[in-house]
Protein backbone atom coordinates (compact mmCIF):
# COMPACT_ATOMS: atom_id res chain seq x y z
CA UNK A 1 0.00 0.00 0.00
CA UNK A 2 1.39 3.41 -0.98
CA UNK A 3 2.38 5.87 1.73
CA UNK A 4 0.17 8.91 2.25
CA UNK A 5 1.84 12.26 1.57
CA UNK A 6 2.09 14.23 4.82
CA UNK A 7 5.07 16.53 4.21
CA UNK A 8 6.00 19.07 1.54
CA UNK A 9 9.32 20.21 0.11
CA UNK A 10 9.55 23.17 -2.26
CA UNK A 11 12.27 24.61 -4.44
CA UNK A 12 12.68 28.40 -4.28
CA UNK A 13 13.54 30.08 -7.58
CA UNK A 14 11.10 29.30 -10.37
CA UNK A 15 8.84 27.41 -7.98
CA UNK A 16 7.68 29.61 -5.09
CA UNK A 17 9.15 32.88 -6.38
CA UNK A 18 10.68 34.33 -9.52
CA UNK A 19 13.45 36.92 -9.77
CA UNK A 20 12.66 40.26 -11.40
CA UNK A 21 13.31 40.80 -15.12
CA UNK A 22 16.87 41.70 -16.14
CA UNK A 23 15.80 45.20 -17.16
CA UNK A 24 14.55 46.18 -13.68
CA UNK A 25 17.51 44.36 -12.09
CA UNK A 26 19.94 46.51 -14.04
CA UNK A 27 17.96 49.69 -13.37
CA UNK A 28 18.10 49.06 -9.62
CA UNK A 29 21.87 48.53 -9.73
CA UNK A 30 22.36 51.70 -11.77
CA UNK A 31 20.34 53.68 -9.26
CA UNK A 32 22.40 52.28 -6.37
CA UNK A 33 25.63 53.37 -8.05
CA UNK A 34 24.32 56.81 -9.00
CA UNK A 35 24.40 56.15 -12.73
CA UNK A 36 21.85 56.82 -15.43
CA UNK A 37 21.70 55.56 -19.00
CA UNK A 38 19.28 56.01 -21.89
CA UNK A 39 16.44 53.50 -21.90
CA UNK A 40 17.62 51.93 -25.14
CA UNK A 41 21.10 51.32 -23.73
CA UNK A 42 19.63 49.82 -20.56
CA UNK A 43 17.52 47.44 -22.64
CA UNK A 44 20.51 46.40 -24.74
CA UNK A 45 22.74 45.82 -21.70
CA UNK A 46 20.00 43.94 -19.84
CA UNK A 47 19.53 41.63 -22.84
CA UNK A 48 23.28 41.00 -23.03
CA UNK A 49 23.46 40.23 -19.30
CA UNK A 50 20.54 37.83 -19.65
CA UNK A 51 22.25 36.06 -22.56
CA UNK A 52 25.36 35.76 -20.40
CA UNK A 53 23.29 34.11 -17.64
CA UNK A 54 24.45 36.75 -15.17
CA UNK A 55 21.15 37.05 -13.29
CA UNK A 56 20.80 34.22 -10.75
CA UNK A 57 17.33 32.74 -11.10
CA UNK A 58 17.08 34.06 -14.66
CA UNK A 59 18.09 32.48 -17.94
CA UNK A 60 20.96 30.02 -18.13
CA UNK A 61 24.07 31.21 -19.98
CA UNK A 62 24.10 30.79 -23.73
CA UNK A 63 27.83 30.06 -23.36
CA UNK A 64 29.95 29.41 -20.27
CA UNK A 65 33.51 30.72 -20.61
CA UNK A 66 36.11 28.00 -20.07
CA UNK A 67 37.52 29.84 -17.07
CA UNK A 68 34.11 29.67 -15.34
CA UNK A 69 33.10 26.09 -16.16
CA UNK A 70 34.24 24.64 -12.83
CA UNK A 71 32.55 27.43 -10.89
CA UNK A 72 29.34 26.82 -12.85
CA UNK A 73 29.24 23.19 -11.78
CA UNK A 74 29.84 24.00 -8.10
CA UNK A 75 28.31 27.48 -7.86
CA UNK A 76 25.82 26.61 -5.14
CA UNK A 77 28.21 24.87 -2.77
CA UNK A 78 29.33 28.04 -1.01
CA UNK A 79 28.76 31.79 -1.04
CA UNK A 80 32.22 32.64 -2.40
CA UNK A 81 31.86 30.44 -5.47
CA UNK A 82 28.35 31.66 -6.12
CA UNK A 83 29.37 35.31 -6.14
CA UNK A 84 32.50 34.63 -8.19
CA UNK A 85 30.52 32.75 -10.82
CA UNK A 86 27.77 35.31 -11.33
CA UNK A 87 29.97 38.38 -11.20
CA UNK A 88 32.27 36.57 -13.64
CA UNK A 89 29.39 35.96 -16.02
CA UNK A 90 28.31 39.60 -15.72
CA UNK A 91 31.84 40.73 -16.60
CA UNK A 92 31.39 39.18 -20.02
CA UNK A 93 29.29 42.30 -20.70
CA UNK A 94 31.13 45.67 -20.68
CA UNK A 95 29.35 47.98 -18.25
CA UNK A 96 29.96 51.73 -17.73
CA UNK A 97 31.37 51.40 -14.19
CA UNK A 98 33.28 48.56 -12.49
CA UNK A 99 31.17 48.85 -9.32
CA UNK A 100 28.10 47.75 -11.24
CA UNK A 101 29.11 44.09 -11.21
CA UNK A 102 28.97 43.84 -7.44
CA UNK A 103 25.88 46.06 -7.32
CA UNK A 104 24.08 43.66 -9.65
CA UNK A 105 24.97 40.68 -7.52
CA UNK A 106 23.88 42.45 -4.33
CA UNK A 107 20.60 43.53 -5.90
CA UNK A 108 19.48 39.99 -6.76
CA UNK A 109 19.66 39.01 -3.08
CA UNK A 110 17.25 41.76 -1.99
CA UNK A 111 13.63 40.87 -1.19
CA UNK A 112 12.41 43.50 -3.66
CA UNK A 113 14.08 41.57 -6.50
CA UNK A 114 11.83 38.54 -5.90
CA UNK A 115 8.13 38.10 -6.55
CA UNK A 116 6.01 35.19 -5.24
CA UNK A 117 3.88 33.37 -7.79
CA UNK A 118 0.19 34.29 -7.48
CA UNK A 119 -0.76 31.03 -5.75
CA UNK A 120 2.27 30.73 -3.45
CA UNK A 121 0.62 32.26 -0.38
CA UNK A 122 -2.61 30.33 -0.95
CA UNK A 123 -0.85 26.98 -1.17
CA UNK A 124 1.51 27.54 1.76
CA UNK A 125 -1.30 28.83 3.96
CA UNK A 126 -3.50 25.86 3.10
CA UNK A 127 -0.72 23.44 3.98
CA UNK A 128 -0.18 25.20 7.30
CA UNK A 129 -3.89 24.99 8.07
CA UNK A 130 -3.83 21.25 7.33
CA UNK A 131 -0.87 20.74 9.65
CA UNK A 132 1.46 19.74 6.81
CA UNK A 133 5.10 20.68 7.57
CA UNK A 134 6.97 22.49 4.82
CA UNK A 135 10.67 22.82 3.97
CA UNK A 136 12.35 24.92 1.29
CA UNK A 137 15.15 22.98 -0.43
CA UNK A 138 17.25 25.21 -2.67
CA UNK A 139 20.47 25.20 -4.64
CA UNK A 140 21.59 28.70 -3.74
CA UNK A 141 24.65 30.65 -2.63
CA UNK A 142 23.06 33.07 -0.13
CA UNK A 143 20.54 33.16 2.71
CA UNK A 144 17.02 33.49 1.30
CA UNK A 145 15.29 33.64 4.71
CA UNK A 146 15.09 37.48 4.65
CA UNK A 147 13.24 37.24 1.33
CA UNK A 148 10.61 34.99 2.88
CA UNK A 149 10.30 37.25 5.92
CA UNK A 150 9.89 40.36 3.78
CA UNK A 151 7.10 38.73 1.77
CA UNK A 152 5.32 37.40 4.87
CA UNK A 153 5.99 33.76 3.98
CA UNK A 154 8.39 32.69 6.73
CA UNK A 155 5.56 31.69 9.06
CA UNK A 156 4.58 28.95 6.61
CA UNK A 157 8.05 27.35 6.42
CA UNK A 158 9.33 24.93 9.05
CA UNK A 159 12.86 24.41 7.70
CA UNK A 160 15.28 25.75 5.10
CA UNK A 161 17.82 23.43 3.50
CA UNK A 162 20.16 25.65 1.49
CA UNK A 163 22.97 24.10 -0.53
CA UNK A 164 25.64 26.65 0.41
CA UNK A 165 25.06 26.02 4.12
CA UNK A 166 25.70 22.29 3.73
CA UNK A 167 28.23 22.20 0.89
CA UNK A 168 26.08 19.89 -1.24
CA UNK A 169 23.76 20.45 -4.20
CA UNK A 170 20.65 18.89 -5.66
CA UNK A 171 20.13 16.42 -7.33
CA UNK A 172 22.28 14.64 -4.77
CA UNK A 173 20.22 13.01 -1.99
CA UNK A 174 21.76 14.81 0.99
CA UNK A 175 19.58 17.95 1.07
CA UNK A 176 16.40 15.99 0.43
CA UNK A 177 17.24 13.45 3.15
CA UNK A 178 18.04 16.17 5.67
CA UNK A 179 14.81 18.00 4.80
CA UNK A 180 12.75 14.86 5.41
CA UNK A 181 14.41 14.35 8.78
CA UNK A 182 13.76 18.00 9.71
CA UNK A 183 10.07 17.50 8.96
CA UNK A 184 9.92 14.18 10.82
CA UNK A 185 8.82 12.31 7.72
CA UNK A 186 10.17 9.42 5.67
CA UNK A 187 10.94 10.23 2.02
CA UNK A 188 7.95 8.11 1.01
CA UNK A 189 5.69 10.51 2.96
CA UNK A 190 7.00 13.65 1.26
CA UNK A 191 6.19 15.50 -1.96
CA UNK A 192 8.99 17.55 -3.57
CA UNK A 193 7.76 20.38 -5.82
CA UNK A 194 10.22 22.13 -8.11
CA UNK A 195 10.84 23.36 -11.64
CA UNK A 196 13.99 21.44 -12.57
CA UNK A 197 13.58 17.94 -13.99
CA UNK A 198 17.18 17.11 -13.05
CA UNK A 199 17.88 18.89 -9.77
CA UNK A 200 14.45 18.66 -8.14
CA UNK A 201 13.48 15.29 -9.57
CA UNK A 202 16.58 13.92 -7.83
CA UNK A 203 14.33 13.56 -4.78
CA UNK A 204 12.67 10.62 -6.49
CA UNK A 205 15.87 8.59 -6.13
CA UNK A 206 15.45 8.93 -2.38
CA UNK A 207 11.84 7.78 -2.54
CA UNK A 208 10.03 11.13 -2.51
CA UNK A 209 7.13 11.83 -4.83
CA UNK A 210 7.92 14.70 -7.22
CA UNK A 211 5.69 17.34 -8.77
CA UNK A 212 7.21 19.63 -11.41
CA UNK A 213 6.02 23.13 -12.33
CA UNK A 214 6.98 25.34 -15.26
CA UNK A 215 9.66 28.00 -14.63
CA UNK A 216 7.72 30.91 -16.11
CA UNK A 217 7.35 34.63 -15.41
CA UNK A 218 5.05 35.29 -12.46
CA UNK A 219 2.23 36.69 -14.60
CA UNK A 220 2.30 33.64 -16.89
CA UNK A 221 1.86 31.00 -14.17
CA UNK A 222 -1.07 31.95 -11.94
CA UNK A 223 -1.97 28.48 -10.67
CA UNK A 224 0.97 26.12 -11.17
CA UNK A 225 1.22 25.23 -7.49
CA UNK A 226 -2.46 24.52 -6.86
CA UNK A 227 -2.23 20.81 -7.86
CA UNK A 228 -0.01 20.31 -4.80
CA UNK A 229 -3.09 20.68 -2.60
CA UNK A 230 -4.72 17.72 -4.37
CA UNK A 231 -1.60 15.57 -4.00
CA UNK A 232 -0.97 16.23 -0.30
CA UNK A 233 -2.90 13.83 1.90
CA UNK A 234 -3.24 11.24 -0.85
CA UNK A 235 -1.13 8.29 -2.04
CA UNK A 236 2.30 9.16 -3.39
CA UNK A 237 2.25 9.80 -7.16
CA UNK A 238 5.17 9.37 -9.53
CA UNK A 239 6.89 12.31 -11.18
CA UNK A 240 4.22 14.63 -12.56
CA UNK A 241 4.09 18.09 -14.03
CA UNK A 242 1.46 20.81 -13.94
CA UNK A 243 -0.12 21.37 -17.33
CA UNK A 244 1.58 24.07 -19.39
CA UNK A 245 -0.48 27.24 -19.94
CA UNK A 246 -2.31 27.50 -23.25
CA UNK A 247 -0.38 29.00 -26.15
CA UNK A 248 -1.63 32.55 -26.60
CA UNK A 249 0.70 33.28 -29.48
CA UNK A 250 2.61 35.82 -27.37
Amino acid sequence: MAEVITGALFDFSGTLMRVEPADSWLRAALERTGLSLPDEEISDLAAALEDAGALPGGSSPRHIPAALEELWEERDRDARRHRALYTGLARQVPLPAPGLYDALYDRHREPAAWHPYPDTVQVLRALRERGIPVAVVSNIGWDLRPVFRAHGLDGFVDAYLLSFEHGVQKPGPELFALACRKLGRTPQQVLMTGDDRVADAGAARLGCAVHLVEHLPVADRPAGLLPVLDLIGGPAPGIGRSPAPPDTGA
